[in-house]
């Protein structure tokens, strides 16, 4: 190969990757076609493969094509990601953000927030209330995020654990299986079980509350870990699932992170929890 990759032939080789279409992908770039057709066989000279299948009919991508797909993918973002946090360290009030959904800490990010505070080398953490958490952090929106194992993908991250509890059902109150000191998976095959495949903190509502609501009225079964039922409205009742494995929350940042700042509210985290443990 003759020298790196540029983003910018990146960039363009994703267009046509998401279009399948060179005349399309010029006009979302707003280049010239040709030019988007010498840059995408430039990459495959360098490369020495095949990235895109032509016909006179269509455009596909080979299997070269998506490898480097999910590759450039991810150096794009890590570029813009780069850039973000740059500027983020340069303005005039230098400060970490902590992404988290709404009721997402398990309590303890009072404890985490005023630990860091006496942590050197801090700065200030503004938390923001995110649903993609991995994506703010891949994209450079969030420095650090408070997630959930093995729900979240943890790809390319470094985590702290903080807590680990159990999956507990959360029912109605009056539901037959609301009385049962434990269940098993099985037990719930008849119902609207919410999430339908593995624990997670995403539910199929915009928060905590609306999620719950919908258990109250008996339209679903909540699978959640138990640090988010407590307190629990009194018309629910909460169960222990007892083949499910535990969920983990954790504080979690890009990998090979460098920052002392960013370092030093791990460090707060984990005392924190320990505290709270």
């Amino acid at each position: 190969m003759d020298g790196p990759l540029e983003t910018r032939e990146l960039a363009q080789f994703l267009a046509v990757a998401d279009e399948l279409h060179f005349g399309r992908a010029a006009a979302r770039l707003g280049i010239a076609q040709p030019a988007l057709s010498k840059t995408v066989k430039r990459l495959e000279r360098r490369l020495g493969v095949v990235l895109f299948e032509r016909s006179s009919r269509a455009v596909t991508l080979a299997p070269a094509g998506q490898v480097l797909a999910q590759e450039a993918r991810r150096a794009l973002a890590a570029v813009e990601a780069a850039a973000r946090r740059t500027r983020r360290a340069d303005a005039g009030d230098p400060h970490l953000v902590l992404a988290m959904k709404p009721g997402g800490d398990a309590g303890l990010l009072p404890a985490v927030l005023a630990a860091c505070e006496r942590e050197p080398c801090s700065l200030p953490v503004r938390v923001v209330f995110q649903t993609d958490r991995v994506g703010a952090l891949r994209d450079g929106r969030a420095d650090a995020a408070l997630m959930y194992s093995p729900a979240e993908d943890l790809t390319g991250l470094d985590a702290e654990p903080l807590l680990t509890a159990p999956l507990m059902a959360v029912l109605p109150a009056a539901h037959p299986l609301a009385a049962r000191a434990s269940l098993r998976t099985a037990d719930l095959r008849d119902e609207n079980v919410q999430p339908r495949q593995g624990p997670s903190t995403d539910p199929p509502a915009a928060s905590l509350t609306e999620l719950l609501q919908l258990v109250a009225l008996g339209r679903l079964v909540a699978l959640v870990p138990r640090f988010v039922t407590t307190p629990l409205r009194h018309d629910l009742a909460s169960v222990p699932v007892t083949d499910a494995e535990p969920v983990t929350l954790l504080l979690a940042w890009p990998a090979h992170s460098t920052s002392p700042a960013l370092a030093a509210l791990a460090r707060a985290a984990g005392a924190a929890s320990g505290r709270a443990g």
